[in-house]
């Protein structure tokens, strides 16, 4: 290997990442497609991924006179332990369960990007991105030869699986490139067949709007009824594609410390967590990606998971939550006490639809209201 490269990927592993891949900054095959999937409508309501097609075609537009792209990885796997009493709890998404990545990897690359400067040419230019910037990152890591794109579109690496975080080092330094990973999917099935909510319409695709991790995280208004029931007890992000995954046997556990599960994280107290007010919820998720959604986004797809977990002891707090501050969780609070049923909830919606001012929440109660003269509850 060059041996500046070696010096720079020993570094990489210093700071904790554990892939390290070279790639160069020749105009990206998967941009059309990229394109493509954007005007499917497969991206739903996230308009920000719809902008500057351009600069993800080429990192050239990003880095006049880029000549290579670092591409690293970062495992966050954790284990779940479930939890012996038998509460109602909600699944979140093991990469979500630690501190936010965005802030951990960011200060890592800002260290091997300085230490680039300082020992390799302190004349560098470049930048560095991890998730939030217009870097069709997965088919970089698949050139530097970091997995290949599976068919649920996760990256997947033949030794390590697919539990990990990309990020990016677009420079002006001159590096000899890795060779591609190559698919070994070949013809497993097992991630599009296990989706609760068939959010894959064919191999390597996804439709988001479909998504749980979607739903849960980047759509900020209501559910789609039709997708509620199969989102189960998931509150935050969704692991059924990766944890049916066959490469994932091989996942390690991570060995940054920030990526382990808070206490609480692993299985949420869904009744808990249904009743957190605006301070509670700021103070537990501080530094914590669920902060995404803000409180009435969690809050929303907590009061679904109580409705799809038929237990009646969940009944109680959703018709406290018929009283919150946010439509969107009474919304949801009715879809979830039409699911339990019971007098005590036809009386609480009852009761709550002769108050109720917003026509959506209305809307929801009404549905739920009639789901009870149907007898559908289940």
């Amino acid at each position: 290997m060059d041996r500046t490269k070696e010096t720079i990927r020993e570094k990489a592993l210093e700071l904790g990442f554990t892939l390290f891949g070279v790639t160069t900054v020749e105009p990206l095959q998967g941009a059309a497609f990229y394109a493509e999937w954007i005007e499917q409508g497969y991206a739903g309501t996230m308009d920000y991924l719809a902008r500057n097609i351009d600069k993800r075609a080429d990192v050239r537009a990003l880095v006049p006179g880029a000549q290579s792209v670092l591409c690293l990885g970062m495992e966050y796997w954790q284990p779940t332990s479930e939890e012996e009493d038998e509460k109602p709890r909600g699944r979140f998404a093991a990469y979500a369960r630690g501190d936010d990545y965005h802030d951990v990897i960011k200060k890592r690359l800002f260290a091997l990007w300085n230490f680039m400067r300082e020992e390799v040419d302190s004349t560098l230019e470049g930048r560095v991105y991890v998730d939030t910037a217009p870097v069709l990152e997965r088919e970089l890591a698949q050139r530097a030869g970091l997995g290949w794109w599976g068919k649920n579109t996760c990256l997947i690496n033949k030794g390590r699986g697919s539990h990990f975080f990309l990020a990016e080092i677009v420079s002006t330094l001159a590096l000899p490139p890795d060779g591609p990973a190559t698919d070994h999917c070949g013809t497993c099935t097992r991630c599009m067949d296990a989706c609760p909510t068939d959010a894959f319409p064919e191999p390597y695709v996804l439709d988001a709007q479909r998504c749980i991790s979607y739903l849960t995280i980047e759509l900020k208004g209501a559910i789609p009824r039709d997708l509620r029931k199969g989102m189960g007890d998931w509150i935050y992000g969704c692991d059924v594609c990766q944890d049916v995954c066959p490469w994932n046997r091989r996942a390690e556990q991570a060995r940054e410390p920030a990526y382990e599960s808070r206490p609480g994280f692993e299985r949420p107290d869904l009744i808990e967590w249904i009743a957190l007010d605006r301070e509670t919820f700021s103070r537990t998720f501080r530094r914590n990606p669920a902060k995404r959604p803000k409180r009435r986004g969690l809050l929303r797809n907590v009061a679904v998971a109580l409705g799809n977990s038929g237990d009646r002891r969940a009944a109680a707090p959703l018709i406290s939550a018929l009283d919150d501050e946010e439509m969107l969780v009474r919304g949801h609070a009715a879809w979830g006490l039409a699911q339990l049923g019971g007098e005590q909830a036809r009386a609480a919606l009852e009761a709550r639809l002769t108050i109720e001012e917003e026509a959506e929440v209305r809307e929801e109660i009404e549905w739920a209201l009639s789901h009870f003269e149907c007898g559908d509850h289940a």
